[in-house]
């Protein structure tokens, strides 16, 4: 079972109900789902910047990605609909969680000059995103094997039904948050 999994069923989770003053248990904000996604615009000319994308990302999250398509044709951007524009992958379970755990305690401590994760980030409805500039900052993709650097969206859906929760959530899984009088 996941490290981060068992962290949150026996401390994590009975600290926030108590905390948030609530009477049930399954009221208790929880992680339901990581979307990994990459943009790769550049794969209109390229159909091998696919392939190495698919490989960076199932090294990261362990599970194989789908590829994105463009809904509609744009000229502006010489688009078609159809064609090859993204890289996605949904985390649920215990792969989410051993995911989160690598993300919080081996990828952001690699990001360059990093101050924690900004508190801007919240949708309005519980969910956080977090924009990293490069794949390299997880250990499993191999640096001679990339082609090219591409930074990647990672969104954690909570049940948290605000941004307050959502928050007092993440802060106890461990996401390093920046200092609020750094805003």
């Amino acid at each position: 079972m996941a490290r981060l999994l068992d962290r949150y069923r026996e401390s994590i989770r009975p600290e926030l109900q108590r905390d948030l003053g609530l009477g049930n248990l399954h009221e208790v904000p929880r992680l339901e789902k990581v979307v990994v996604n990459v943009g790769i615009g550049a794969a209109l000319s390229n159909d091998a910047i696919v392939d190495h994308t698919v490989r960076d990302i199932a090294a990261a999250t362990g599970q194989r990605p789908i590829v994105t398509r463009a809904r509609r044709s744009v000229a502006a951007f010489r688009l078609r609909a159809g064609q090859r524009v993204g890289v996605k992958t949904t985390l649920r379970g215990r792969r989410m969680y051993e995911f989160v755990d690598r993300l919080i305690n081996l990828a952001l401590p690699r990001l360059r000059d990093f101050r924690g994760l900004s508190l801007r980030a919240f949708d309005g409805r519980g969910n956080y995103s977090i924009g990293l500039p490069e794949q390299l900052v997880f250990p499993e993709i191999d640096y001679d094997s990339i082609d090219q650097i591409r930074g990647l969206e990672v969104t954690l859906v909570t049940s948290a039904q605000t941004d307050a929760h959502a928050r007092r959530l993440l802060e106890a899984i461990g996401l390093p948050f920046e200092r609020e009088d750094a805003i």
